[in-house]
């Protein structure tokens, strides 16, 4: 079995797939201060039912990065793949600096390549809310970066001496009678008013209609406040862009 591995800067999402098939999905905090050890124990713990034969991670977390590589070899006796842009990326990345490009934007573009018709705009709703373009030649020419949902949430709060710290939920109105409500107005329906127009804008300068592809775990809650929703909403695309890097690069060390 292949276990896939996206490390972000909240949480670790691990995917299991049985060849196509994702069978379990798992996360946990991305934690910095756990040892080598306690890793090792959590994958123990996750995975003793189970075979893993192949294993590739992607991490915008460099602290974790050989930590976790490490642990994976040490607890499954194998060498897993870790993405960038040095390996075959499965899409033409067209950006003059490659490599500043997350590796979880990579196996974004790389899963919209395989999955949906081009051109496409990958929309990740994670600690950042990032767009990654394929164009209608499969290239992966660029894409956006604004800060997340949760982030904006955090920032309010942190920055201000009265505004409370909330979670997210759904925006009962777009003008809001209390604080909360105003929060949740301004966070979750300007989040869904932004996409709006930069997918216009993004779509403009391709000079044609995209498939638009939300990912993360906050689509759902932008979805229903969108002038144009979503074509597809596919809470797993990460972790099968991963899925399909790591198969063609196995073939590659063949």
């Amino acid at each position: 079995m292949l276990l896939t591995a996206d490390i972000g800067n909240t949480s670790i999402t691990l995917g299991l797939f049985d060849e196509n098939a994702l069978i379990e999905e798992f996360r946990l905090a991305s934690d910095k201060d756990l040892s080598l050890e306690e890793y090792e124990v959590l994958l123990k713990s996750l995975f003793k039912t189970y075979t893993i034969e192949g294993c590739i991670i992607s991490s915008v977390v460099e602290e974790l990065n050989n930590k976790f590589q490490t642990a994976v070899k040490n607890v499954f006796n194998i060498r897993p793949i870790f993405l960038s842009a040095k390996i075959n990326t499965g899409v033409k990345i067209t950006m003059p600096n490659i490599n500043e490009i997350g590796a979880d934007r990579i196996a974004n573009a790389a899963g919209a390549y395989i999955l949906y018709k081009h051109p496409v705009i990958v929309i990740d709703f994670g600690t950042a809310t990032s767009f990654d373009i394929v164009n209608s030649n499969g290239e992966f020419i660029g894409g956006v970066i604004a800060p997340g949902i949760n982030l904006q949430l955090k920032t309010l709060n942190k920055f201000t001496s009265k505004l409370p710290r909330i979670e997210v939920a759904k925006s009962p109105s777009a003008i809001g009678t209390n604080t909360v409500d105003a929060i949740l107005s301004g966070v979750i329906r300007g989040c869904a008013c932004m996409i709006d127009g930069l997918v216009a804008q993004c779509e403009k300068e391709l000079g044609e209609k995209a498939v638009i592809v939300a990912t993360g775990g906050y689509a759902h809650y932008i979805a229903e406040y969108m002038k144009h929703p979503f074509d597809f909403i596919n809470p797993t695309l990460t972790l099968e862009g991963l899925r399909h890097l790591y198969y063609i690069n196995q073939l590659a060390r063949v």
